[in-house]
């Protein structure tokens, strides 16, 4: 099985969604589950389909979530070492040559990406584009209105 890319704080916080899945989520369906047994005929039980079909999906996900934290890569990005590189994990902060905007991204796993945070998965088209320049690099990235250009102003490592 592949490494799975993680930064520290994107582990744990998969740390902390298995461990509630597990201590609250999993004894509130158990529960849930007794109450809709409790009331009889199981074949016409909308209650207890119901608990039984978040049971599958709480269950799928501590399973999903084990397999992702078993075979992770943690990588801290403050321990990095890549001279002035564009790596996993840094920080960079670029500037659209066409119309000068400027914005600082984080590439972080796919399960950490987060677009409100300022967060950009590995896979996407701007982080595969940035993979490896340096500062005063332009990376050209295929969007849907077609290749754009960033310059990369800075790397950081935080």
């Amino acid at each position: 099985m592949s490494k799975i890319p993680l930064t520290f704080i994107g582990a744990e916080l998969l740390r902390k969604e298995l461990h509630a899945l597990k201590t609250v989520e999993r004894p509130a369906v158990i529960s849930a589950i007794s109450e809709a047994r409790a009331q009889g005929d199981l074949s016409e039980n909308a209650e207890y389909d119901a608990a039984k079909e978040k049971q599958s999906f709480v269950e799928g996900r501590i399973v999903e979530l084990e397999g992702k934290l078993g075979s992770a890569q943690i990588i801290d990005p403050k321990a990095l070492n890549a001279d002035g590189r564009c790596v996993f994990g840094s920080t960079v902060v670029l500037e659209d040559v066409e119309n000068g905007d400027v914005v600082t991204y984080q590439i972080v796993g796919e399960d950490e990406a987060n677009i409100k945070q300022k967060k950009i998965s590995i896979s996407s088209p701007i982080a595969r584009a940035l993979i490896g320049k340096s500062s005063g690099d332009i990376a050209e990235v295929q969007a849907p209105g077609g290749v754009r250009e960033y310059e990369l102003v800075e790397v950081k490592y935080i």
